[in-house]
């Protein structure tokens, strides 16, 4: 969208005319944050999340390659056992001084029925696409960042965008759960249903979830078309563009009164060669801008859209797994909630003045996204469709803002945390969002009496 040669003139304009005179400011890069030692004293390997922000020294990692195996685990490994994918989570789901387990060697499709794929949960996301590609099928959607693993997406409530689609959960028709009993549990719509109602956004609170069987659809090509625009008009529009696009979402850029906006459509078209991503340069702009002008709104808004608003769009032609993803090489902490619909582009404003008056060192786009209802019981898309709004924060940039001056705001709008994603809510709270919240209790403590899936963060978050 920008190319690097004009990110790096945005960082030439070190020289800002005041009053007649001249006024030089010195920018310098941050440093790195802290990184705790990789051994602790007693010589357990360090653990850490993607962003950077979670840690911990498991006694014992486990890695089972069969179902057999992972089962005698959970009924003899330290406690708190704690199932990790690629730690793209930034709550403290995974943390544990006990048991950490990867998936990792539980990966890949065991079998067809039909046109649904029963996936191991190990599996990572960006292979599963090329895997069902090669069967001519695909995930009818696909989130943001594809290197989660499908058993920590599914568990979190992740998900894409489109007004017809579900979160990947929602698009599951049977699990297999391992239980801390040593116990395997078939679980469907009719075989164990309250335990399928509830494993499927479970933060890995009631066992280990091993297979599940997804719908699939026809891996079809995907027409996309990325353009900025003022976000005045992008938000004037959106609801329309949600209504006609397979996919669309759009990125309310803070202090430039701009908006990224983004769809996917299904074509016959011929694909196109792929594209390098022009988003870490844009993001180095959006930096930059920041840095050289942060102390004035107005000159940080007028140079903004000198820079970037003439950008001319992009299109790509390709099959979804390749498009509906991106790589995100630049690392942040984030904050999402789920709002009904209605009130999804007044959080937004709220969230945006918020920001523009309170937090001028923000640079991040934030990301809306509409997502279609389902029917488990602790996920946040429970009861009827939801818009979403997430606030981004560069990882080198304080991000406890986050938590004073936005998720009130959020709350405020009837929002539901993403559960992979930073809030500060717990049981009190939570269980006056989810209707079915006791339900899911009483299948959990039920299945893990001892809470042997349970660390600090999850005794909280569930009041146990």
């Amino acid at each position: 969208m920008i190319s690097r040669r004009k990110a790096l003139l945005a960082g030439a304009v070190g020289i800002v005319v005041v009053g007649g005179g001249g006024v030089a400011l010195a920018v310098r890069e941050k440093p790195e944050p802290a990184a705790p030692p990789s051994v602790d004293p007693q010589g357990k390997m360090l653990w850490r999340n993607w962003s950077g922000t979670q840690s911990a020294y498991p006694s014992l990692r486990s890695a089972p390659k069969t179902e057999a195996e992972l089962a005698q685990a959970l009924k003899t490994a330290p406690a708190p056992i704690r199932p990790v994918g690629a730690g793209h989570s930034f709550t403290a789901l995974v943390p544990t001084s006990g048991t950490l387990m990867t998936l990792d060697q539980m990966a890949g499709i065991a079998r067809w029925e039909g046109d649904e794929a029963v996936v191991w949960t190990g599996t990572r996301l960006g292979a599963l696409g090329p895997a069902l590609a090669a069967k001519g099928r695909a995930m009818p959607n696909l989130p943001d960042i594809n290197k989660q693993s499908l058993g920590g997406a599914i568990g979190t409530g992740t998900h894409g965008t489109g007004t017809t689609l579900k979160a990947l959960h929602g698009d599951i028709t049977a699990l297999r759960l391992a239980t801390v009993s040593g116990e395997i549990l078939d679980c469907d719509a009719t075989r164990n249903a309250e335990v399928f109602n509830a494993a499927r956004v479970s933060m890995g609170g009631l066992g280990v979830i091993t297979q599940v069987r997804l719908k699939t659809s026809a891996n079809r090509r995907l027409h996309r078309h990325v353009w900025i625009e003022p976000l005045a008009d992008t938000i004037a529009k959106c609801e329309d563009r949600w209504a006609k696009h397979r996919n669309y979402e759009f990125y309310a850029v803070p202090f430039t009164d701009l908006a990224a906006n983004i769809t996917h459509d299904e074509t016959d078209l011929p694909a196109t060669p792929p594209a390098p991503s022009s988003d870490d340069a844009f993001l180095e702009a959006l930096k930059q801008l920041r840095n050289l002008l942060g102390f004035s709104t107005p000159l940080r808004k007028a140079a903004a859209k000198a820079l970037l608003g003439s950008t001319k769009p992009e299109e790509a032609v390709g099959e979804g797994w390749k498009l509906l993803s991106t790589e995100r090489p630049v690392r942040f902490n984030e904050m999402e909630f789920h709002l009904p619909p209605e009130s999804q582009m007044a959080a937004l404003k709220a969230v945006m003045a918020a920001i523009e008056t309170h937090r001028k060192d923000v640079f991040f786009p934030i990301e809306l996204r509409r997502i279609a209802a389902d029917e488990a019981w602790l996920s946040p898309f429970n009861g009827g469709p939801r818009g979403s709004v997430a606030v981004h924060c560069y990882y080198k940039d304080d991000y406890r803002f986050l938590f004073d001056l936005i998720q009130p705001i959020f709350l405020a709008h009837g929002g539901r945390p993403h559960w992979g994603k930073l809030h500060s809510l717990t049981a009190p709270q939570l269980s006056k969002l989810y209707p079915d919240w006791e339900a899911f209790q009483a299948v959990r403590r039920r299945l893990d009496p001892e809470g042997r899936m349970l660390n600090p963060y999850l005794r909280e978050l569930f009041g146990a």
